[in-house]
């Protein structure tokens, strides 16, 4: 497995794909947040941000390799494998991106309150923000993994699905990727911080679920 996964981080890296997922990160992000905006609402729009990024990126492991290629590296390893090499990466590019993105938003943000009347301790703040977006990129790689190769298949399909439905995880209520940074926005009015545990454990077990699938079609198929 770690020879996969050099290789696929090899080829993630020299195909420079992963520069358009990385320019977006860096616009939402830049949009979202400003220097001296309250801490918390920062982090949490800083975790949200990386779903949809952690989404493409996960199709853009799962097609980085010409079609040849590919069949010739599943022979080798074995589909399933393969697969799974795929989704660790595109999930660990996504980790070391928003890790980056929450870090330079925490430096930036003012550790108060959104009206400024209260103190927002940093280290916990910070914190509960990677968690949140531990939770984002585990639910967005879950997306990416649902809607591309080897689970939809269909040409002109996955990425207008794929977009929609990282829409959708983060905006709907019930998702716990919204409830992650909800939960920030919520602690930004009060100064409490609430790190983002259950949503953190559902969305877990959802990618762990959604990487099983995409490892067993890869084996059937």
């Amino acid at each position: 497995m770690k020879a996969l996964l050099r290789y696929q981080t090899a080829l993630l890296l020299r195909s420079q794909r992963w520069l358009p997922p990385l320019l977006l990160y860096g616009v939402i992000t830049g949009i979202g947040t400003q220097s001296g905006q309250p801490l918390l609402d920062s982090l949490g729009f800083s975790a949200g941000a990386i779903l949809p990024v952690s989404a493409w990126l996960v199709r853009v492991c799962a097609t980085g390799e010409p079609p040849a290629a590919r069949a010739i590296t599943q022979a080798a390893a074995g589909p399933g494998r393969v697969q799974l090499a795929c989704t660790i990466t595109a999930f660990s590019a996504s980790l070391v991106l928003g890790a980056a993105g929450t870090l330079a938003v925490a430096a930036i943000s003012s550790p108060y309150t959104d009206d400024h009347t209260q103190p927002v301790a940093v280290g916990p703040a910070v914190a509960a923000g990677l968690l949140a977006l531990l939770a984002c990129a585990l639910l967005g790689t879950a997306v990416g993994t649902l809607c591309n190769p080897p689970v939809l298949r269909r040409p002109g399909w996955p990425i207008p699905v794929t977009a929609l439905a990282a829409l959708l995880v983060l905006v709907a209520s019930g998702s716990p990727a919204n409830a992650a940074v909800s939960g920030l926005v919520r602690g930004s009015h009060t100064g409490a911080v609430h790190p983002p545990i259950l949503p953190l454990a559902l969305t877990a077990a959802v990618c762990a679920a959604a990487t099983a699938l995409g490892c067993r079609l890869a084996a059937r198929r």
